[in-house]
């Protein structure tokens, strides 16, 4: 993709320009993303490495923990090292860059995600049909085709921007390329750009939400059925912690891609940005792993 503009490098204005503010930042987000690695990639050995957890559920959390190192990386390394630079720069190759890589995780995460819920229904609510629904084969073509339509969706948003102009403000008002906040900068028409991701979001991001919101409503409603006080507890503390996840990762990246670009609410765009972008892939490395009472019991 090439730019036809004047503008050829862009500045990331970042969360703060109090050096002091900045400093603690850098701490904190740096402790946020060596957790979320190295968290991810020990999930990872430790599914790899045992044969006791070669259960289809096991199978999409270590996909999950790849996504999400993928996923936080896309970010956080540049954000940290403009922290430590004075001319917070990023070129038009790789803002376009860091746009599709994040468009291209974010979509094979929520179909990740999406399985991970059909699992569990299964699991819970056919339990006798599990081996049958969910094989080693169904497994790799389900995420086979996550990381396909993640490519899709990349590309369907990224091409069209070969068509924009770039002719005066370089200043971005965030500490990443957002693809909302890049087209509130060109020069030329963006209305087919923002057509093209509302129906993407649409397609490629609600659809998965809806397919795992349908899923955990199944599993809550055969929960309920279980006579057992302690047996309901169990299951609705594991799908509750799921849930609190789920829906503040989809809550907030929905409202910050179908929301209209502002000037004014760019600061809660800032905090919003930062859950579905870092802190969701530290907190599934907690939530679908650490808590997982297998791994915990076999290794903690």
């Amino acid at each position: 993709v090439k730019n036809q503009s004047m503008v050829t490098d862009f500045i990331l204005l970042g969360l703060s320009n109090d050096p002091l503010v900045q400093n603690v930042l850098l701490l904190l987000f740096m402790v946020i993303y060596l957790f979320t690695i190295l968290g991810n990639m020990v999930i990872i050995l430790v599914i790899k490495s045992d044969l006791h957890f070669q259960a289809p559920m096991f199978f999409f959390i270590s996909h999950l923990a790849f996504v999400d190192i993928c996923y936080s990386s896309v970010t956080v390394p540049k954000m940290l090292a403009n922290f430590l630079m004075n001319q917070k720069t990023i070129s038009w190759e790789g803002c376009i860059a860091q746009i599709s890589f994040f468009f291209q995780i974010a979509c094979t995460e929520v179909c990740i995600l999406a399985a991970m819920g059909y699992d569990r229904y299964v699991a819970i609510c056919n339990p006798l049909h599990y081996s049958r629904y969910l094989t080693r084969e169904i497994c790799n073509k389900i995420v086979g085709g996550a990381w396909l339509l993640g490519f899709f969706y990349s590309m369907v948003n990224v091409v069209p921007l070969q068509n924009l102009h770039f002719c005066g403000n370089n200043i971005i008002r965030h500490y990443t390329c957002e693809l909302p906040t890049l087209l509130a900068l060109s020069c030329a028409s963006t209305f087919t750009n923002y057509i093209i991701l509302f129906i993407s979001v649409l397609l490629f991001g609600f659809s998965p939400f809806v397919t795992t919101l349908v899923s955990y409503i199944y599993i809550v409603l055969t929960i309920l059925k279980i006579k057992s006080v302690e047996g309901r507890q169990k299951a609705f503390s594991t799908c509750s912690s799921h849930l609190i996840v789920l829906g503040l990762f989809y809550i907030s990246g929905l409202i910050r891609y179908m929301k209209p670009s502002s000037e004014s609410l760019m600061d809660l765009d800032k905090v919003i940005s930062i859950q579905y972008r870092i802190l969701t892939p530290m907190l599934n490395s907690i939530i679908y792993s650490l808590k997982n009472k297998d791994i915990r019991s076999k290794y903690l």
